[in-house]
């Protein structure tokens, strides 16, 4: 079935393509991805890829194209690099000739579950399994809807392109990702990495619908069966996926939502989760999601396709995308009412955060601004300090507008629905990294619980020094002593002083925003030394 509407390829002059495949069948692209070489089927069904060089995003080579009136929208820096508009072009021309005289894979696709706030993407690839990831991510429109499909933005992926003029351009590498916000088009070149084409819609996502008076969200969502939802935010390792996936509770999606008047919607149809270490009994779902249909990235397998989930020979970074449909308890309209809590994931490796506290608007807005989580350094011999991590919103690098568009908009929203805002730390206790230990699952699930039935709410609550958190003094199904972090330190003293540190970093990140307006200034809901 070829798309009624090309004039997309026409205008890229690539309507002379050899074959057109468009929105072909999973059945249908597993056979092109394993006669065309690029993949492998596992023993569990599921399609096996490597992505080449490049396992992860390649952050320093994305641009906005330089031109109004985007430009005078978008929070230039160090995430959002401008480029010239006849770079660009010239870009489009290397993209084009890539594409053109090739088969070509095209995926019609929804970005947003909510008819009032979603938008039509167009995928063009020359790669079955980038089409196949395509598929899995995205939302599929049914046959009906196909059959009147016009793009709002569409994205060319010639990921077998690269730049050779990069240095003459001022670019960081021969790599490219672009985006074109006046003529609705991405172009890709030089890296096969599938997250950027879902990164990529998640970043225009960001842009769109604030100027809507919508919230985009880097988060994932669950609802219970009195259509209470539940908000869960944080960076990568904090458990936004693994939280989430609820057998108790409706997945909305994993990590990519807005927040309409109609409530919160998935951006996306399907789910992308890490799999270094996975592990059948600690996460049943999402083993049991890697199935035929599911796409796997970069792992290591043998000879029979059995995969070696532990296995960092390619990447840490090992991945599935799978149709959420793979979970077997999700919200099939991938939608729900306004949220009742909102939860800010942090795996803090300085193990000096409680493992909840509730936050007052005030706080709320502070910790959304820092986003904070802290890393492992490396596993280099004798380097076992942390290091802390600051990504304004729980996904800095996904904003073209500036942090305090999307906070705005958060508090809005939090005001008119009383909605219930907590930190939970799924980091570590009893001391940093090294030293300490991971928060047990089972203390964390509890926290979780005592949020969702809303038990925490009848708690009586002590104070953090420094923070200034309300942590209770008992939970259910919560071991006591782990729920003022200082209690399971022995050197009571070094808490103290790692406190004290933590809370310097918190405020001098703070300091970005010091020449924002009042409207912004919660540095006072934030630690104080």
């Amino acid at each position: 079935m070829i798309p009624k509407s090309t004039k997309g390829l026409e205008r890229l002059k690539l309507e002379n393509a050899t074959n057109i495949y468009y929105n072909i069948s999973y059945d249908e692209l597993q056979r092109h991805e394993t006669n065309n070489g690029e993949c492998k089927i596992s023993t569990s069904g599921s399609a096996m890829c490597d992505t080449g060089i490049f396992t992860g995003r390649s952050p320093k080579d994305k641009y906005f194209v330089d031109q109004a009136p985007s430009n005078s929208e978008i929070s230039w820096g160090d995430i959002n690099k401008p480029i010239k508009k006849e770079i660009y072009e010239n870009l489009l021309d290397i993209t084009i000739n890539q594409l053109a005289g090739k088969p070509l894979y095209i995926n019609d696709v929804y970005a947003g579950a909510s008819i009032d706030s979603r938008r039509k993407i167009r995928f063009i690839s020359e790669v079955a399994w980038q089409a196949h990831f395509v598929k899995n991510m995205f939302i599929r429109p049914t046959e009906a809807e196909l059959e009147d499909f016009e793009p709002d933005f569409v994205v060319y992926n010639a990921c077998k392109a690269t730049n050779a003029n990069f240095k003459e351009q001022g670019l960081n590498s021969d790599v490219f990702v672009v985006f074109n916000i006046e003529d609705n088009v991405s172009i890709i070149g030089g890296t096969w990495y599938g997250g950027e084409m879902k990164k990529g819609i998640f970043s225009m996502m960001n842009y769109w619908l604030p100027l809507e008076g919508k919230l985009p969200m880097h988060c994932s969502a669950n609802v219970g069966k009195d259509d209470d939802v539940c908000l869960f935010f944080g960076l990568s390792g904090t458990g936004k996926t693994t939280l989430s996936t609820d057998p108790n509770r409706a997945l909305i999606g994993d990590d990519e939502h807005g927040w309409d008047d109609n409530g919160v919607f998935n951006f996306e149809g399907g789910c992308y989760a890490k799999v270094i270490n996975l592990d059948k009994n600690s996460e049943p779902e999402i083993y049991a999601a890697i199935k035929k249909d599911a796409l796997l990235e970069n792992v290591v397998y043998d000879g029979n396709g059995v995969v070696d989930y532990s296995s960092t020979v390619k990447t840490e970074n090992t991945r599935v995308s799978y149709p959420i449909e793979h979970i077997e308890n999700f919200k099939c309209n991938l939608q729900a009412g306004h949220p009742k809590n909102i939860i800010f994931l942090t795996a803090d490796a300085f193990g000096v955060l409680p493992p909840v506290s509730k936050l007052s608007k005030e706080q709320a807005m502070y910790y959304f601004l820092s986003g904070y989580t802290a890393k492992v350094a490396g596993t280099e011999r004798g380097i076992t300090e942390p290091v802390a991590t600051f990504s304004a919103c729980f996904g800095e690098a996904f904003l073209p507008l500036h942090p305090t568009r999307y906070a705005k908009l958060l508090g809005e929203k939090i005001d008119a629905h009383n909605v219930n805002v907590y930190l939970v730390n799924t980091g570590w206790s009893g001391g940093g990294y090294g030293v300490g230990k991971r928060m047990s699952i089972k203390n964390t699930r509890a926290c979780i619980d005592a949020i969702i039935d809303g038990s925490i709410e009848k708690a009586s609550f002590d104070m953090l020094p420094i923070f200034n958190l309300s942590i209770p003094k008992e939970l259910h199904g919560v071991d006591t002593e782990v729920l003022n972090p200082r209690n399971t330190w022995s050197d009571k003293a070094a808490y103290d002083s790692m406190l004290e540190k933590l809370g310097g970093m918190f405020i001098e990140n703070f300091h970005r925003y010091d020449n924002v307006s009042t409207e912004f200034d919660f540095s006072s809901a934030g630690p104080s030394l």
